[in-house]
């Protein structure tokens, strides 16, 4: 069973951190969230890794500000910024020594972006390798929910709207009936082809313990972070790019993007998948975060630069096909 833990950030926000594996195993992997989840989300990449990997590896997942089991925060820190420097805070606390992999999902991922972007010398120092899963570095650029663009401005203008007003409601939870009745809602938008009712369950769940400050203070950060540079200067790690051809919030181009602006990564792209791949393509972002931390364990440590890119940033990944055969075809985690 996983180590439960605590850290306290200066602000006074108390994380909780759940950790297994050996404090000196050669790599650790730290799992982040995306937006109304906790770490709950990635339990079959926990399973898998210590499958896998065994005592090489130590994995950590931990719950964001204002989210799951951790303690809720000031609004004016609701903010992806925020979230970059409170990953630098874990990484120092729970894992103080030793090469890190980072993989994030959605906000995750933007959290890892904004992180590297904010704290260029710590990164370096500690990360050797990165996976991004449906995730983006153009904030809602490429968000229309699967539908025309005209509605989903509509949308996104009251999804905004809405934002603000929860934002302003502090530390209260949404009630359960409403999450209960909006388990279709949820379902169409994170989900694909197909959905295994325990993995609604647990949405519904990590939902219900996000705080209306959390789900409705990120929204605004969410939406406008652009950090595309930041990644053309981490060309050299070990990377990989997961996304469903379903994602009706971080769509393919997302991805895509991400991938150009790592010619290391490796992109692959899920038939029939929408956001939540953990939960719905499990073998496949095992299989993604078990090449990058093999070659995170394999390859040497190599020195590190991170600067903006000199010229346009048009760079190529190499990209997977994803199995399988393509098929037909507010306040939510992102």
């Amino acid at each position: 069973m996983p180590e439960e833990l605590e850290v306290r950030l200066p602000d006074g926000v108390r994380l909780h951190v759940a950790a297994s594996g050996p404090v000196d195993a050669e790599i650790t992997a730290v799992l982040l969230h995306g937006w109304t989840l906790d770490g709950r989300s990635w339990h079959r990449q926990l399973a898998g890794l210590r499958a896998r990997f065994g005592d090489r590896v130590r994995v950590v997942a931990y719950d964001a500000r204002g989210h799951g089991r951790s303690s809720c925060m000031a609004l004016r820190t609701a903010t992806l910024a925020q979230l970059g420097d409170d990953l630098a805070a874990v990484l120092d606390e729970i894992a103080p020594r030793g090469r890190v992999v980072l993989v994030g999902h959605s906000m995750g991922g933007m959290t890892v972006m904004e992180y590297a972007h904010r704290h260029p010398g710590h990164f370096a120092d500690r990360v050797a390798g990165l996976l991004f899963v449906s995730t983006t570095a153009e904030g809602h650029t490429h968000t229309v929910y699967g539908i025309s663009p005209r509605i989903a401005r509509l949308i996104r203008l009251a999804e905004t709207t809405g934002a603000g007003v929860l934002a302003r409601c502090g530390s209260w939870r949404p009630p359960h009936a409403l999450l209960r009745a909006l388990r279709p809602s949820i379902r169409w938008l994170l989900f694909g082809d197909r959905c295994d009712p325990a993995d609604i369950r647990l949405v519904t769940s990590a939902v219900a313990h996000a705080s209306l400050r959390s789900i409705g203070g990120f929204r605004a950060s969410i939406g406008a972070q652009r950090r595309l540079d930041t990644l053309t200067a981490l060309g050299h790690l070990p990377a990989a790019a997961l996304v469903g051809d379903r994602d009706r919030l971080t769509p393919p181009p997302c991805a895509r993007s991400i991938a150009a602006a790592l010619p290391t990564a490796e992109l692959t792209v899920c038939p029939g998948a929408g956001h939540m791949l953990m939960m719905e393509r499990p073998d496949e972002v095992n299989q993604a975060l078990a090449a990058v931390l093999h070659r995170a364990l394999t390859e040497p440590a190599g020195p590190v630069r991170l600067t903006a890119p000199a010229g346009p940033d048009r760079l190529t990944a190499r990209s997977v096909a994803a199995r399988g055969t393509a098929d037909h075809g507010v306040g939510t985690p992102g």
